[in-house]
């Protein structure tokens, strides 16, 4: 869709970028790596703000930069990325260091429960919605706050997280990627559900024509 959209804006400009159909190939390849997490509205909006203000076709890392800027400088994840986060975290909220609150009130008003265990088209929606809306009351200048439990500090290691990041680097991919690709495992073993996200995973593995051997 990207590559399609900064045909039709930049026409010769864009063609001029690449040399044979290869490169192209190529290049499609690290743009979906750099971007994946990216919610197709969010790439949708980079790209408008790319057609206003470049002339030239962005590197991926400006095209990051324009992400990153129409997010406003809050520190809010993308709301994929949002949700993918509250999924992996969602069996100790308390106790996780969210990277905005943003991201724990929506998983906290979604539910907890929903996020473990159904599948992503059915609380993803519910999700995004519940994320936008707070998102937009802190641009808006309202302060979120995580309640502070009191109790004995929980020091585990977050298994599942520790294993996403040694794959990253046993498998040289980004950690993005490998959180994207091992989603299902925060799924309870053996449910459908969980079946489900890896057989996507390992469809999304074969489309980006890496050789990866994905867990069961």
């Amino acid at each position: 869709m990207i590559f399609a959209r900064f045909m039709a804006i930049y026409g010769h400009k864009f063609k001029s970028c690449f040399e044979t159909e290869h490169e192209i190939r190529l290049a499609k390849r690290e743009w979906a790596l750099s971007l994946s997490g990216y919610s197709e509205a969010e790439l949708v909006a980079a790209v408008n703000r790319c057609k206003e203000t470049l002339a030239w076709m962005p590197s991926i890392s400006e095209f990051l930069n324009i992400l990153r800027s129409l997010q406003g400088d809050f520190g809010l994840p993308s709301a994929y990325k949002a949700y993918t986060e509250a999924c992996f975290h969602a069996h100790e909220p308390s106790v996780y260091d969210w990277t905005h609150p943003a991201v724990y009130f929506a998983g906290q008003e979604v539910g907890w429960f929903r996020l473990r265990t159904e599948e992503e088209g059915q609380v993803y929606p519910a999700f995004q919605l519940a994320y936008e809306q707070l998102c937009r009351r802190v641009r808006q200048g309202e302060s979120l706050h995580i309640p502070v439990r009191k109790g004995i500090e929980d020091k585990r290691d977050t298994t599942t997280a520790l294993f996403i990041a040694d794959f990253a680097k046993e498998q040289e991919v980004s950690p993005e990627l490998a959180a994207t690709l091992l989603f299902y495992l925060t799924k309870p073993k053996g449910s459908r559900v969980r079946e489900r996200f890896r057989e996507q995973s390992v469809a999304k593995v074969k489309s980006l024509g890496l050789t990866l051997d994905l867990p069961a």
